[in-house]
C-alpha cells in the first residue's frame, strides 16, 4: 500500500506535500503531482498538508478516484525509480488518465 494523489491536484500542483515528504518521492508531472509507489514509505506526512485534499492512503481513496492509484504507478513507467524527485525535476508528461482530461 502507498499514498496516492488524486483528481483535486490536477492543474493545481500546490507542492506543500513535496516539502513535507521525508523521502522525496513526490514527483511533478505537467498537470499534477505523483507519489512513487515503490519509494513511498507510507509515513503520511503529505496527506494533512495538501490544501485541496488530493492525497489518500490507497485503501481509503474514494471510489470515484480509484483510477488514480493506477495513474500514479503509470507515471513512472518511463521514469523508473530514480531515488528522489529532486534528482529529476519536473517531467513534462502525465499519466494517460490525467493527460486525457479536459483542461
Amino acid at each position: 500500500m502507498t499514498y496516492v494523489v488524486a483528481e483535486p491536484c490536477v492543474d493545481i500542483k500546490d507542492k506543500a506535500c513535496v516539502e513535507e515528504c521525508p523521502v522525496d518521492c513526490i514527483y511533478e508531472g505537467s498537470r499534477m503531482l505523483y507519489i512513487h509507489p515503490d519509494e513511498c514509505v507510507d509515513c503520511g506526512a503529505c496527506e494533512p498538508v495538501c490544501p485541496v485534499e488530493a492525497i489518500f492512503y490507497e485503501a481509503d481513496i474514494p471510489e470515484t478516484w480509484t483510477r488514480y492509484t493506477r495513474a500514479n504507478a503509470d507515471f513512472f513507467d518511463d521514469l523508473g525509480s530514480p531515488g528522489g524527485a529532486g534528482k529529476t525535476g519536473a517531467w513534462l508528461h502525465d499519466a494517460l488518465a490525467v493527460s486525457s482530461m479536459p483542461q
